[in-house]
C-alpha cells in the first residue's frame, strides 16, 4: 500500500514537471514569436537533427563539427542575441515575462477590434483610402511576402499612420496576423467576378479578390465616399459604421464563429467527396 502511494506521488511528481516545462516553452515561443530569435532557433533544430544524423551514422567528421559548433554556439548567442536576452531579463524582473498568457482571449480580440475600428472611423471621416486583410484559419502568408515586413503591435496610431497618404507604405494592404501587423503595401489577387459593380475601385476588387481564396476578413476604407465595406467568403458588406464594424468584427472574429465556419467547410467537404 506504501508502495503504492509512493508510486502515485512519484508519478505526480513527473506530470507536474512535464507540464511546467512544457509551459515554460510555450512561454518562451510566444516571447520571440515574431523575432529574428525563432530564425535562430530553426537553425538550432538543424544543427541538433545533423548531430543526432552524424552519430546513427558514424560520421565522424560531420560530428566533430557539429560538436564544435554545439560548443562554442552558446556563447555566439548570448554575443548576437543580447539586445532580446537582455529584454526578457528586464521582463522577467519586472515579473511580466508571462504576462501576456494572463489576459483572457475574448480581451485580446476586443482589443484588436477596437484598435481596427478605431483607425477605420478616423480614416473614414478623412477619406484616407485603406484595404486591410485579417488572417483566420487560412494562411495568407504567401501575400504578406509581397509587402514590406512590419511584424509590429497592433494599434490604431500605428495602423493609421501606414495608410496615411505620400507615406512609403500606403499603397497596397496591411495584413493582420493574431495581434500583429505582420506587414504592409501587399498585393492581393484581384477578383474577375463579373457581379461586382462597376463604380468600385481597384481597393474593393482585392478585398473580393483574397476572399475568394482564402477565409480572411478584408476591410476597405474608400478614398472617394469614405465609406467602409468589408468582405468574406466572396462577399461584400457595404456602408459600415464605426459600431457596425466592431459588431462585424466580433461575429466574424470569435472563436466560435470561425469553428463554427471550419466546420460547415468541413461538412461541404464530405459531401462534396
Amino acid at each position: 500500500m506504501l508502495d503504492g502511494g509512493f508510486d502515485l506521488l512519484e508519478l505526480l511528481r513527473i506530470g507536474v514537471d512535464i507540464a511546467l516545462v512544457w509551459y515554460v516553452l510555450y512561454k518562451l515561443m510566444m516571447l520571440i514569436r515574431g523575432t529574428k530569435a525563432i530564425q535562430l532557433l530553426k537553425g538550432i533544430v538543424v544543427v541538433l537533427l545533423v548531430w543526432a544524423f552524424s552519430i546513427v551514422f558514424e560520421l565522424h567528421t560531420i560530428q566533430y563539427l557539429t560538436n564544435q559548433v554545439i560548443n562554442w554556439g552558446f556563447v555566439v548567442i548570448i554575443i548576437l542575441f543580447q539586445p532580446e536576452l537582455r529584454r526578457a531579463l528586464e521582463q522577467l524582473g519586472r515579473g511580466n515575462l508571462f504576462a501576456r498568457g494572463s489576459r483572457s482571449e475574448e480581451e485580446i480580440l476586443q482589443q484588436k477590434i477596437e484598435a481596427i475600428a478605431q483607425s477605420c472611423q478616423y480614416m473614414a471621416k478623412r477619406r484616407i483610402g485603406a484595404l486591410i486583410s485579417i488572417e483566420r484559419e487560412t494562411g495568407i502568408g504567401d501575400y504578406a511576402e509581397t509587402g514590406i515586413p512590419i511584424n509590429g503591435r497592433l494599434t490604431h496610431q500605428l495602423l493609421t499612420n501606414i495608410f496615411t497618404p505620400n507615406t512609403p507604405l500606403h499603397d497596397g494592404a496591411v495584413i493582420i496576423k493574431d495581434e500583429e501587423i505582420s506587414a504592409a503595401a501587399c498585393y492581393l489577387p484581384l477578383s474577375e467576378s463579373p457581379f461586382i459593380s462597376k463604380e468600385l475601385g481597384t481597393r474593393h476588387r482585392a478585398a473580393m479578390g483574397i476572399s475568394e481564396v482564402t477565409d480572411a476578413i478584408t476591410i476597405v476604407v474608400s478614398e472617394e465616399t469614405g465609406s467602409i465595406s468589408a468582405t468574406k467568403n466572396g462577399e461584400l458588406k457595404r456602408d459600415l459604421d464605426q459600431e457596425g464594424l466592431r459588431k462585424y468584427l466580433r461575429e466574424t472574429l470569435s472563436p466560435s464563429m470561425r469553428a463554427s465556419e471550419s466546420k460547415s467547410r468541413n461538412q461541404r467537404g464530405k459531401n462534396n467527396g
